[in-house]
């Protein structure tokens, strides 16, 4: 009977022992995410599955729209309808192996060659200006063309830039650098880069090249005077290019005005809008459009999300614009997450860059903005831009990498099957340096200590208090009790007399002895110090 009395009484606990042991329970419960989707999210490769995922889908979907949209086009001028399709596929391989390139390559070597490659892109912008070596496609001078392939320089020079810039503003941050320090290199560059572009001219690379210049000067927190400055400059400077050249021109007269010149600046746009109207919800069908007989000039190139909305309807046109709004939210994270400065900037400038481009192309195609010429990232037909956005997407995979809960998976010898598919290194942890984190210290401490914090005592609690009391009173009837034992003892006069007649010599030594430098000193002081410790622990 009494064995099951308290077999009953032991899991009846009391109430605190209770929550004690279900506190615990529930701060794990809320800590850890609620879904599936939530648990996917956290962990540390996400990122860089999801950067993959999406670069995939947007390929591939480029490389259908193109086939399909490219057709006519590729029969009329060669008799084949693969031949802007097959030169797609060349480019999209020469982007796969830049894109592995940059996803391989150290952070470190990406640093070192950031600035002799723009000045390599800036050679390679004077050049293309040289009647005979560049060439004229579509009223700019902007073109290199080997055995039927054509380069245009100025996407290099947009990537490079990016790179550089990033890599100077982040040393610059980290150096304490002043604002005139940070800014004169970066901006006469961008400016001589610019007037290069403006020379052939081209004013759609030209407005992606200040793009990526906002970006750079926004996302290293530079004065926010400065950056409405720059934004009011570029803006300035656009709408002075805009009506400079004729063309240029009637493109804003047509954009103001659809209905001005029908049959000539406003037919592209208008027939753009066309094409969107027929598909409907659901579209034609794919290969089923209408608007690549020849109604819509460059349907495959600047004007492929028009043919996008005809054959595969509102429904293809939105899903597009969600891979382009899950790119954005991709980049961003990566960028939120990286511990390197460098990594951090580069990778919101070129995200801001990439969804920038695909803005103002959608924008023009729903007449929303001016036709400047700018491709869809990955889904337009453009060798040079479609390998060098794969490019950028290898550094932005290459970033995911770095995130400090990455690099701990991979070098702690975690299985990805992706990195073990392509073979690829683990990565090296960003050490900061020493100003770095002598600032990190210094903001430490300062959110520690408050500004003004008034000291008070703090009040004595009453079970110490009591306790202390009571070791007093038995301390002082220990005492009492030996005094009385000593005056019933008999009182040794030799010793006592002895004692008072001591030499000075034998008083220094027992002093001497007292602090330390003799040995039954240090003996008594250490029982006696155990002792105290042995009445702290009886009496508190």
């Amino acid at each position: 009977m009494t064995a099951a009395r308290s077999r009953l009484r032991r899991p009846g606990k009391s109430g605190a022992d209770e929550a004690a042991a279900k506190k615990p329970a529930t701060i794990a419960a809320t800590e850890q995410p609620r879904s599936r989707f939530g648990v996917w999210l956290s962990r540390p490769m996400t990122s860089f599955h999801l950067i993959i995922a999406v670069a995939s889908i947007l390929v591939t979907l480029g490389l259908i729209m193109v086939l399909s949209a490219s057709g006519v086009y590729s029969y009329d001028a060669g008799g084949s309808p693969w031949t802007v399709f097959l030169k797609q596929v060349v480019w999209t391989l020469v982007g796969l192996v830049a894109f592995y390139i940059a996803l391989r390559m150290p952070i470190r070597i990406m640093r070192k060659l950031a600035f002799p490659a723009f000045a390599f892109t800036i050679v390679l912008l004077v050049l293309v200006l040289v009647p005979g070596i560049g060439k004229i496609a579509n009223g700019s001078r902007g073109w290199f063309v080997f055995g039927g392939f054509s380069m245009q320089p100025s996407e290099l020079a947009k990537m490079a830039f990016a790179v550089w810039g990033a890599h100077l503003l982040a040393a610059r941050r980290m150096e304490q650098a002043t604002l005139r320090q940070m800014l004169v290199p970066l901006l006469p560059a961008a400016a001589l880069a610019l007037t290069l572009i403006f020379m052939q001219p081209d004013l759609g690379q030209s407005v992606s090249l200040s793009i990526i210049l906002l970006g750079l000067l926004w996302y290293a927190g530079l004065p926010l005077k400065l950056f409405v400055s720059t934004v009011s400059g570029a803006v300035i400077a656009a709408g002075i290019l805009a009506v400079s050249a004729g063309y240029r021109s009637a493109r804003v007269q047509s954009w103001l005005n659809p209905m001005a010149d029908a049959q000539g600046s406003g037919y592209q746009a208008r027939q753009a809008r066309y094409a969107l109207a027929n598909g409907g919800l659901f579209g034609d069908g794919l290969g089923q459009g209408t608007a690549k007989y020849n109604y819509l000039p460059n349907a495959h190139n600047d004007f492929i999300f028009a043919i996008i909305g005809e054959e595969l309807g509102y429904i293809g046109a939105a899903g597009v614009l969600c891979l382009f709004g899950l790119f954005a939210y991709t980049g961003m994270r990566i960028a939120r997450r990286s511990a390197d400065p460098f990594l951090r900037l580069l990778t919101a400038t070129v995200t801001m860059w990439v969804i920038g481009q695909a803005f103002i192309n959608v924008g023009y195609v729903v007449g929303l903005l001016p036709v400047t010429g700018l491709q869809l990232p990955l889904i337009s037909a453009g060798g040079t831009s479609t390998a060098t956005t794969m490019l950028i997407l290898g550094v932005i995979t290459n970033a995911a990498r770095h995130e400090p809960e990455a690099v701990a998976a991979l070098r702690a010898g975690r299985d990805d099957r992706v990195n073990r598919l392509l073979r690829l290194p683990p990565p090296v942890p960003y050490v900061p340096s020493r100003l770095e984190v002598a600032r990190d210290r210094l903001r430490t401490k300062e959110g520690k200590t408050p500004g003004k914090a008034v000291k008070k005592a703090p009040p004595k609690s009453p079970p110490r208090a009591a306790a202390k009391a009571s070791g007093k009173a038995v301390a002082k009837a220990s005492s009492k009790a030996s005094s009385k034992a000593k005056a019933k003892q008999p009182r040794k006069a030799p010793a006592a007399d002895a004692r008072r007649t001591a030499q000075p010599g034998e008083r220094t030594a027992r002093r001497a002895g007292h602090h330390g430098e003799g040995r039954n000193g240090r003996q008594g002081r250490g029982q006696q110090g155990r002792a105290r410790s042995l009445e702290g622990q009886r009496y508190g």
